[in-house]
């Protein structure tokens, strides 16, 4: 018995270990941020907004494993466009707060939902969703119709993904998976943002945000929260929902992408026959900063057909 107190010991002592090397996000990590922080119910919520003072408003949310600033380039289209643009940290990432509890779907669509009525906005809004981000865009959207007027989603998660072996050990086995993540999970994740961002031409600034995330208190016990809570949903109830309501809907997807399964579009034409679907050769799950051009195009065409 003694070798497995002494094996437990170890273990707590790792996890305190990998903890106590994280920086906590405080006010000393937003210093020299952009934006600012709005005092939400569940904690601050990092924002900015881009684009024109006045205009058509457009939400922009980001996926599970980095903060907004993923979103510059649709952002920057966005507000090319016209639109006051309006991109915010989901919690556990960016600058944000790190509250505690299951990030499940009521915790996501909860924050923006909290977020829209502190900026005073109760009009319909445009919502532009990557990855995990466009699973909350629809799951808002079906909850609340009357505040969206259109529904873009980039690679959206919610019909069908892959996920790796590790993430589903983390996810499906209780107290292992949690000291996996927090002592091995920064590693790993630096390890595969650098690997695929090299192979599907990233930029450097890029990998480097999200790797960075990982050093921060908080942000792993998000991302293994979000695969537990949320990440698991289907979401075809939410897109029959959003199609009944005839709200216009672009949805773009990569031909490479290594996260959405192939057959989603074709899911989604099944359920939703007016959404617009467009497919993006040679893409990945990084659509949106490898592919911008495509995604310029893509909006232009559907915002003219609405």
């Amino acid at each position: 018995m003694t070798w497995a107190f002494g094996l437990l010991a170890l273990a707590v002592l790792a996890w305190a270990l990998a903890e106590r090397r994280r920086r906590p996000m405080d006010r000393a990590a937003r210093a020299a941020a952009p934006g600012r922080i709005a005092d939400l119910p569940s904690g601050g919520t990092h924002y900015r907004w881009d684009g024109p003072t006045e205009g058509p408003v457009a939400v922009v949310i980001h996926g599970i494993s980095i903060g907004s600033s993923f979103m510059d380039e649709v952002a920057a289209i966005l507000a090319g466009m016209g639109f006051r643009v309006l991109r915010y940290d989901l919690y556990g990432r960016g600058l944000s707060d790190r509250p505690g509890g299951a990030q499940d779907r009521a915790f996501f669509v909860g924050q923006l939902r909290a977020l829209l009525d502190y900026l005073g906005f109760d009009g319909p809004v445009t919502l532009v969703g990557h990855s995990m981000g466009g699973a909350i865009a629809t799951a808002f959207a079906a909850e609340a119709s009357h505040r969206v007027n259109r529904l873009v989603l980039l690679t959206a998660a919610g019909l069908g993904e892959r996920t790796p072996l590790l993430f589903k050990l983390v996810r499906d086995v209780p107290v292992v998976g949690d000291w996996l993540m927090r002592v091995g999970g920064g590693l790993a994740i630096r390890r595969i943002a650098r690997t695929l961002g090299r192979d599907q031409g990233i930029s450097g600034e890029v990998i480097e945000a999200q790797c960075a995330e990982t050093r921060y208190r908080g942000f792993l016990p998000a991302i293994l929260s979000s695969l537990r809570h949320f990440l698991r949903d289907d979401l075809a109830v939410d897109h029959r929902k959003v199609a009944r309501t005839g709200l216009p809907v672009l949805a773009m997807w990569a031909e490479e992408d290594e996260v959405i399964l192939r057959s989603v579009p074709g899911r989604l034409a099944e359920i939703n026959r007016d959404a617009m679907q467009v497919v993006v050769p040679g893409a990945t799950h990084a659509l949106p900063v490898t592919h911008v051009r495509d995604i310029r195009e893509a909006l232009r065409e559907f915002l003219r057909a609405i």
